[in-house]
């Protein structure tokens, strides 16, 4: 199998500040996309733009901010952006095949598979996917972002050696340089930690919805799929090639383990948590370094109103978040047991199913 490189372009990067599609700029990175198939790689793109392109042809001032019209825009602006895109690629002699994803799509396990294997079978026949949000019925609460979420589900899915998100940053820096000159960029980041977010910034340009926050939460899930990514932009010819090498006018993250099972992938980044728990330092560092599971002694508090088998989210004492579970207790059983033993656990309860609140296997750890 050929190695996959998957490329996510923003709105930033293929529209003008005003909005519409910048059609050099698809001219663009279509031959380099190209470039990838002359060099022996099989892309896929992830791209954004549908509403960028959309809301000046379909009469809004600027980019609108209502649900509905935000639906219209893009209902015209996918049409033009995928016309734009064949035509750019046909060029090269690139057939390109749309396909259009919500997040619903990933909370399904029997949908995942059917997205995988249409995706899987137009690469057979090598026809570049161009994937984007359906945002014409997205709703706002279950929204990738700027694209910026799928593309790394795209890549963990389907086992991409690279993903690359081009973006009209060079990359991060130690702060935002366009009010300090002075910031550096970061080349390398092996760990995504909270002082890396906390220099992140806020939402990106006025055409696209997505910031480099988003951008760290998409490296972020790479790393938990064992996809090394890179963020920065790109102008020149042959620059994706460089960035395959190395080179690249951003930064690159590095990813430390091994790719993750796509259930925790699920449970991490695509799951609804119903209620939460709050656990001592004892189950924190059992579950943290420990690898053990969850038990009704190390539990403090229990908010929600969840049933057994519902994901929750786990913070410690300090409010922090410390991962994802699903766990084995309704909420009103497990108020019961906060705090006892084990023994005292099976005293209180005439048949337990499974001792355990989260089992460790049902477990994903989301702290560095």
């Amino acid at each position: 199998m050929l190695p996959r490189i998957v490329v996510k372009i923003g709105s930033s990067s293929l529209t003008s500040l005003e909005g519409g599609l910048n059609r050099e700029a698809i001219s663009y990175f279509a031959a380099e996309l190209s470039a990838l198939y002359r060099a022996g790689y099989q892309p896929l793109l992830v791209t954004s733009g549908a509403v960028a392109a959309g809301f000046r042809e379909i009469g809004y001032p600027e980019r609108p901010k209502l649900l509905h019209e935000k639906q219209a825009a893009a209902a015209v602006g996918q049409a033009l952006l995928m016309q734009t895109y064949r035509e750019a690629l046909a060029v090269h002699g690139i057939l390109s095949a749309q396909v259009l994803l919500t997040r619903s799509d990933f909370h399904n396990v029997k949908r995942t598979g059917n997205a995988s294997m249409a995706v899987e079978e137009l690469l057979k026949h090598n026809v570049l996917p161009i994937i984007n949000e359906n945002d014409t019925v997205s709703i706002d609460e279950l929204k990738f972002g700027d694209n910026d979420t799928l593309s790394a589900l795209v890549a963990n899915l389907l086992k991409a050696s690279h993903l690359i998100i081009l973006t009209d940053m060079d990359g991060l820096y130690t702060e935002d340089p366009r009010i300090n000159p002075a910031a550096t960029r970061i080349n390398q980041v092996d760990e995504i930690t909270d002082a890396i977010y906390s220099i992140a910034g806020g939402a990106g340009s006025s055409v696209g919805t997505g910031g480099m926050r988003s951008k760290l939460d998409a490296a972020k899930i790479g790393a938990f799929g064992g996809v090394p990514v890179f963020i920065g932009k790109m102008n020149q010819p042959g620059e994706i090639l460089s960035i395959l090498q190395g080179t690249g006018k951003g930064t690159y993250f590095s990813t430390q383990s091994a790719s993750l099972p796509r259930k925790k992938q699920w449970l991490g980044f695509l799951s609804t948590p119903i209620g939460s728990l709050v656990v001592d330092a004892g189950a924190e560092e059992a579950l943290i370094r420990g690898g053990r599971s969850l038990l009704p002694v190390g539990v403090r508090k229990a908010k929600g109103h969840f049933h057994a088998g519902d994901v929750v989210e786990v913070f410690n004492g300090d409010g922090e978040i410390l991962g994802r579970g699903i766990v084995n207790y309704d909420a009103e059983q497990l108020q019961d047991i906060l705090g006892l033993s084990s023994v005292d656990v099976v005293k209180k309860i005439n048949s337990v199913h499974r001792l355990e609140v989260i089992h460790r296997d049902e477990w994903i750890s989301l702290k560095s």
